[in-house]
């Protein structure tokens, strides 16, 4: 049976946080943002919207726009307060809850939705609650997998309520333009539309299969994968409270993907060191990004075994990034692992084709009869070659 997973997204987030807490800013256009003259849009009220005010815009390209803009500094720490109280909100009805940013996750519903007669009747509800309680608004989208119910999240805001079912896939999804592609980024899409990949579905036509390679690259196979509903339905999130992370605050707005990468491979580095000297390994690994308007990101995924392997965390890393980064200056990039377990306490499932570079036989053998007395071990295979002979 297929999943229920649910997408909510608070509704410009910032600019909603700052009318919580002074209600006289309801109804008018406003930016949150830095207060100098070069500084950028990080947050626009839907009512500043309204005059093509968005986020990343220079602030005196927004007053050109609207000169009644009312301008707030932005607070990140009554923000992150702010989230954690909407999370907490949402673990009411879930425990299942993967946190995606600061004002969005990705909840699974699916043992819930059962408890209500109409399925849309719990997203009715958590909108009308939310906003009780905490004044916030959102919109939520449902559908059997993450990527689905994210684009289902996008169609509507504010407070809109989406559903796209697998079998509605071609209706909904596929007849929507290219740029409106979760993963796609601003400088993607244009490429992709010159070779004449305008929607969503032209992304599953085969004449286009060689192009969306070129564009995408390794990305090419799970994206075309994801736009046909055969996505990942998995929510990732740690059982353990413990998790360690190793993260950087770049001293520049960083967009060059080889300087990226470098930063990525150190940080998986300090990770790996961090948790071998705490004899540690996990299995949730997570990245975290910062663009230059502050949002923060956060992608998951859980791997197949515990680790603390330095390339392990930088591959997963760097796939995670592949997927899900935005054509976007970034500030600041972490590695998490969570899940964490004590690789002295722990006992791994062995495969059936592993093998431990680090440890041969005989090194194996040493150890043991270096802690026992009498007649030292030996392997069986070497007895019967004794006797063959």
């Amino acid at each position: 049976m297929a999943k229920v997973i649910f997408h909510i997204d608070l509704n410009s987030y910032y600019a909603s946080a700052e009318v919580v807490r002074n209600s006289s800013l309801e109804g008018l256009p406003i930016v949150v943002g830095g207060l100098s003259k070069r500084s950028v849009v990080c947050t626009a009220s839907y009512e500043a919207r309204k005059y093509g005010v968005h986020a990343a815009m220079p602030l005196h390209e927004a007053f050109k726009k609207c000169p009644d803009l009312v301008v707030v500094e932005g607070d990140h720490a009554y923000y992150s307060e702010l989230s954690k109280k909407f999370f907490a909100f949402i673990k009411t009805y879930s425990p299942i809850v993967e946190v995606a940013s600061i004002d969005e996750c990705f909840v699974d519903m699916s043992e819930v939705i059962k408890n209500y007669k109409r399925p849309l009747d719990l997203a009715w509800e958590i909108q009308q609650r939310l906003y009780d309680q905490l004044k916030l608004k959102c919109s939520i989208g449902i559908a059997p997998t993450k990527f689905l119910a994210k684009m289902a999240s996008d169609r509507y805001k504010p407070m809109g309520i989406f559903v796209i079912r697998k079998q509605e896939v071609q209706t909904k999804l596929w007849p929507l333009p290219i740029k409106d592609l979760v993963g796609i980024g601003k400088k993607t899409a244009p490429i992709l539309m010159k070779y004449g990949i305008e929607t969503i579905g032209d992304l599953t036509k085969e004449e286009n299969r060689t192009i969306i390679q070129q564009v995408l690259g390794k990305q090419a196979i799970p994206t075309i994968e994801k736009v046909k509903g055969n996505s990942s339905d998995e929510i990732h999130f740690s059982h353990t409270v413990q998790s360690i992370s190793q993260s950087t605050t770049i001293n520049h707005d960083v967009e060059d993907y080889g300087e990226i990468t470098q930063i990525l491979r150190k940080l998986a580095k300090s990770l790996s060191d961090r948790a071998k000297s705490k004899q540690m390994s996990g299995k949730l690994i997570s990245l975290s990004i910062r663009y230059f308007d502050f949002r923060n990101v956060v992608r998951s995924i859980n791997y197949d075994a515990y680790t603390n392997d330095t390339d392990t965390l930088y591959e997963q890393a760097i796939s995670l990034f592949d997927e899900y980064a935005e054509d976007l200056p970034i500030r600041h990039l972490g590695i998490g692992l969570g899940s964490l377990q004590s690789d002295t306490e722990r006992i791994d499932q062995l495969s059936l084709f592993s093998y431990d570079k680090e440890k041969s036989q005989v090194d194996v053998l040493e150890e043991l009869n270096k802690e026992i007395l009498g007649t030292p071990l030996v392997y069986a295979s070497s007895l019967l070659n004794k006797k063959e002979k």
